[in-house]
Formats: structure tokens, sequence, C-alpha cells
């Protein structure tokens, strides 16, 4: 069992930054790709960066590429999304999640572990 603790989110005006983290307890977190997700208000949750076990690959959402990265720090047990250039569309409850996989995934069913989420709001 993963546990998965996000931390980081807040309000930002658009065009600010935000450095989103997870830490993951439980499981050897070197064997998990992670992802993060978001779910805007009445919105399908969808997928918005990954990276695998290494972090040799990621992959990104079209909305957030050249925006968004995304890292892991397997000494830590941590996952990082950094946030740049906000815009308010960005505004959602940001998930981690884990899967028991070797590379990135935008698949949310790859994902076993999630987290309760932390708020990002983008005001314009």
């Amino acid at each position: 069992q993963v546990m998965l603790v996000e931390s980081g989110g807040g309000l930002v005006q658009a065009g600010g930054f935000l450095r989103l983290s997870c830490a993951a307890a439980g499981g050897i977190f070197s064997t998990y790709s992670m992802g993060w997700f978001r779910q805007a208000p009445g919105k399908e949750r969808e997928f918005v960066s990954s990276i695998g076990r290494g972090g040799g690959s990621t992959a990104y959402a079209d909305s957030v590429k050249g925006r968004f990265t995304i890292s892991r720090d397997n000494a830590k047990n941590t996952v990082y999304l950094q946030m740049n250039s906000l815009l308010p569309e960005d505004t959602a409850v940001y998930y981690c999640a884990a899967a028991n996989q070797y590379y990135a995934s935008g698949r949310r069913t790859d994902y076993a572990y999630w987290g309760q989420g932390t708020q990002v709001t983008v005001s314009s």
C-alpha cells in the first residue's frame, strides 16, 4: 500500500508559478511510475504529466507542455510538478498518483494509488 501526500498548492495570479510536491510512503518509490492529474469543478479528472521509474521518460498533456515540468527524487520518495506561466484554466485540484509500471503513462486506469489532492487557484 502506497500513501501519497500532495503539498504546494495555493492561490496565484495568472503568469505566476507554483511547485507541487508529492511525498510517498509505504512502498518502494523507485518501482512506481508517478503521475499528476487534475480535476476542475464539473469536469472529469484529466491527465497532466507523468514520469517513469528512473525519471528518463516523461509525458505531458498538450495543454501544459512547455509550461509544466515533472521531476522526481527517488532518494526522497518525492515527485514534483513545477508549474510556470499559470493560466486561470489551470485552476483545479491536483492529484498525485502511482502506477506499478516502468514507463510514464497518461492513462488514469494505470494508477492504483492516489493522493487526496491539493487545490491550485489561478486568478486572472
